[in-house]
């Protein structure tokens, strides 16, 4: 049969206060026996006097002459010896009495113990019974459980605390999950829907030409190429989430420049300060988070506008600086920015919301962070900061 936490709790109680009363009995009982220590002179013991030598003793003491020379003597001895006796026997009463009112003291107070070992071990488990009833309570949909449990601050509470704070990061992690899967869906069914209204139309026709079927064509290709880019975009968020499965030296400037060797700014004028700026990680994966950050500042940008890139390296690590001019951020708006498929009203509508998000995955993955704040006079300045390691071309 296997014993609850409380009966086992109750159990080491009642144990360890019978222990430690029977060491005080032994203690007492030995203190008490070393008190009334027996008279050492006296150990062979004394044999029963006669009872015609009691009576002539008692005429000696009345004052009777004595009926044997030296009669005096041996009564006293006699006296003396019965003395001891008594003394002796009322020790051994007095031992039996102490030890046996003790025994019988300590078995009651074993007993109320124990009782009162289950009420304090019910007391001391009531707030891992909150923890578990929580915990049953939670589910992927029922995250609202929480423990808030009070009292000083001791192993229990802070046990309940973690847990509470396990249960809101689970919540806000589903919620960000189910919100994603949501948005995700939603993106994917746009070029879907644009590709079946584009064929319908054509196909409802009952002859249609060559060139309303190489527009067709033209529609469904460029809805295809956008799920493409969507489901790529996707795929790199699950790739980061997953960790990181090659870390190798880096050097964001040549990261930059590999970026932008590739890439058509059109009328943007690029501003470089490119440093050798060493770090550790994913060249792929750092190379997309360069790639984000310049086409997120020459996407959202006015007409003729400026791009800053810098790197550089300092003594918090290394630093990949992307600013750009364009429409008028909120500061309060800016973090926002990293979230999955948020769209800054200011800044358009094209693009998928992914970008910033993307960056800041694959900051995280990699042990930095990344940090937005609005230009004062229109733009935004981003700031990916990550560890420091040895150089090496991306």
């Amino acid at each position: 049969m296997r014993l609850t936490v409380r009966v086992r709790l109750t159990l080491l109680y009642t144990v360890l206060f019978a222990a430690g009363g029977a060491v005080v009995v032994a203690i007492i009982y030995a203190l008490v026996a070393a008190s009334l220590a027996e008279d050492k002179a006296s150990g062979k013991g004394v044999e029963p006097v006669p009872a015609q030598f009691s009576e002539d003793c008692k005429a000696v003491l009345k004052g009777a002459p004595e009926l044997e020379p030296g009669m005096r003597n041996k009564c006293q001895r006699a006296f003396d010896e019965g003395v001891v006796a008594g003394a002796r026997t009322q020790r051994q009463e007095t031992l039996d009495n102490l030890l046996r009112y003790s025994v019988t003291t300590l078995a009651v107070v074993t007993v109320l113990s124990a009782a009162a070992g289950w009420l304090v071990a019910g007391r001391v488990l009531r707030p891992v019974h909150r923890i578990t009833a929580a915990a049953r309570a939670a589910s992927e949909h029922n995250l609202a459980a929480r423990v808030s449990l009070g009292g000083p601050r001791d192993e229990l509470r802070q046990l309940a605390d973690t847990f509470d704070a396990m249960l809101d990061r689970l919540e806000a992690a589903f919620t960000g999950q189910r919100r994603f899967i949501a948005n995700a869906s939603h993106e994917l069914r746009t070029p879907l829907t644009v590709m079946r209204a584009t064929i319908d139309v054509v196909l409802a026709k009952p002859a249609p030409s060559r060139d309303e079927l190489l527009r067709m064509a033209d529609d469904v290709r460029a809805a295809v190429g956008h799920a493409e880019a969507l489901i790529e975009a996707l795929l790199t968020l699950a790739r980061t989430d997953a960790g990181l499965a090659v870390r190798e030296p880096v050097d964001l400037a040549t990261c930059v420049e590999d970026v932008l060797d590739g890439k058509d700014t059109g009328d943007r004028r690029l501003h470089l300060s490119l440093q050798a700026t060493p770090t550790s990680g994913d060249p792929i994966l750092l190379e997309r988070l360069a790639a984000n950050l310049v086409d997120n500042a020459t996407r959202y940008n006015v007409d003729g506008g400026d791009v800053w890139i810098t790197t550089a390296a300092d003594d918090s690590g290394a630093l990949l600086t992307v600013a750009n001019t364009g429409p008028v951020i909120d500061p309060a708006d800016a973090e926002g920015l990293f979230r999955p498929f948020h769209r800054h009203t200011r800044t358009g509508t094209d693009g998928f919301g992914l970008g910033l998000a993307i960056v800041a995955s694959i900051a995280t993955v990699h042990g930095g962070r990344a940090s937005a704040v609005p230009n004062p006079g229109g733009g935004l300045r981003v700031t990916v900061r990550l560890p420091a390691g040895t150089v090496n071309a991306c």
